[in-house]
C-alpha cells in the first residue's frame, strides 16, 4: 500500500478523473484532500510499473485492474473491476493476468523499491505468512482441498506465501510465491492449461518462505528482524538461515516445543 504522499508536494503528471492535476486539487474536506493524495500516489507508482508492460492498453489494462481491486468493487473479478472502471466489455482485463506478456519478477520489485524510498528505516521487519484464497472448480493455479489458515479449516483453496516490510512508518506487501502442490506440479497438463512455467518442481511452504527471506535479505530493504508464526517457526531450516544471515528474528513455535527452542531463539533475537 502507498504511503502517504507529502501534501506540499505536486504531482502535474497525475490527473484526477475531472483533468485537474494533483497540485491544484481544491476540496470541501481533509479526509478528500487525503484520499485525492493517496489516489495520485497510487497513479505515479502505477506509471512506473506500467514500464514492464509492452502495449499501451495492456498498461491502461493493469491500472482498471488494480484500481477494481483497490475500489469499492463487491467480488474482484474481471467483469466487476471492468464495470467500475468504465469498460464496455470484461475481456480486456480478462486477458490481462494470462496472456499479456509483462514481467511478474520486474513489477515486484519495483513496488519494493518504492517501499525502501516510502518506508525505509535501520530497524525495519519482514513478515512472513501464508495467506488462502477460497475458490470454486479446478483450475485456479494451485488450487485444490487443502487447510486454509484464513478459513480456519480446509477448504478448496490456492495457498500464497507472503512477505511483508513494517517500520514505523507504514507497511507493505514485498513479496509472494505461489504454493502448488504436488497434485500439480506432478501433472504437467494441468501446468500448461494454467499457463504455469515449465519444470516447476514442487516446494513446502517453508522452502517457498526460505526463498523470499533470501530475496528480501539480498535486495536494499532495510531489514533488521524478521518473524513469521509457527508454521514456519517451527521449521529448523528456516532458523538455521535466519541465524546464518546474522539477521534478529522473532518466531512462534508450537507450544511442545517451545521451551526447547526459547533459548536458541532469544540469543538470536536479543540485539
Amino acid at each position: 500500500m502507498p504511503a502517504v504522499p507529502d501534501p506540499d508536494v505536486s504531482y502535474p503528471d497525475v490527473l484526477y478523473p475531472d483533468g485537474a492535476a494533483c497540485g491544484s486539487l481544491v476540496t470541501e474536506s481533509e479526509s478528500d484532500v487525503e484520499a485525492g493524495l493517496w489516489d495520485a500516489e497510487l497513479g505515479s507508482l502505477l506509471l512506473r510499473v506500467g514500464e514492464r508492460f509492452g502495449r499501451v492498453e495492456s498498461r491502461r489494462h493493469m491500472r482498471d485492474y488494480v484500481r477494481g481491486l483497490s475500489g469499492p468493487v463487491g467480488r474482484k473479478n474481471s467483469w466487476q473491476s471492468a464495470e467500475h472502471a468504465g469498460h464496455g466489455s470484461r475481456y480486456g482485463l480478462r486477458r490481462l493476468p494470462s496472456w499479456c506478456q509483462w514481467e511478474p519478477d520486474g513489477i515486484r520489485d519495483d513496488p519494493q523499491e518504492y517501499v525502501v524510498k516510502r518506508l525505509g528505516q535501520p530497524d525495519g521487519v519482514l513478515i512472513v505468512g501464508d495467506t488462502g484464497f477460497l475458490k470454486k472448480g479446478t483450475v485456479s493455479a494451485g488450487v485444490q482441498r487443502q487447510y486454509s489458515g484464513t478459513a480456519g479449516r480446509t477448504e478448496n483453496c490456492q495457498i500464497g506465501v507472503f512477505a511483508s516490510y513494517a517500520s514505523d512508518k507504514g507497511r507493505a506487501l514485498v513479496d509472494r510465491e505461489l504454493y502448488l502442490p504436488k497434485s500439480w506440479t506432478e501433472d504437467p497438463g494441468r501446468c500448461r492449461a494454467a499457463r504455469i512455467s515449465e519444470g516447476k518442481s514442487f516446494a513446502t511452504k517453508p522452502e517457498l518462505a526460505r526463498a523470499t527471506v533470501r530475496r528480501a535479505l539480498d535486495s536494499t530493504l532495510r531489514i533488521a528482524w524478521v518473524t513469521a508464526d509457527a508454521a514456519y517457526g517451527q521449521e529448523r531450516h528456516f532458523r538455521r538461515m535466519l541465524e546464518d544471515a546474522g539477521v534478529g528474528y522473532v518466531l512462534a513455535v508450537p507450544s511442545p516445543s517451545r521451551s526447547r527452542h526459547q533459548r536458541a531463539a532469544g540469543a538470536s533475537t536479543m540485539p
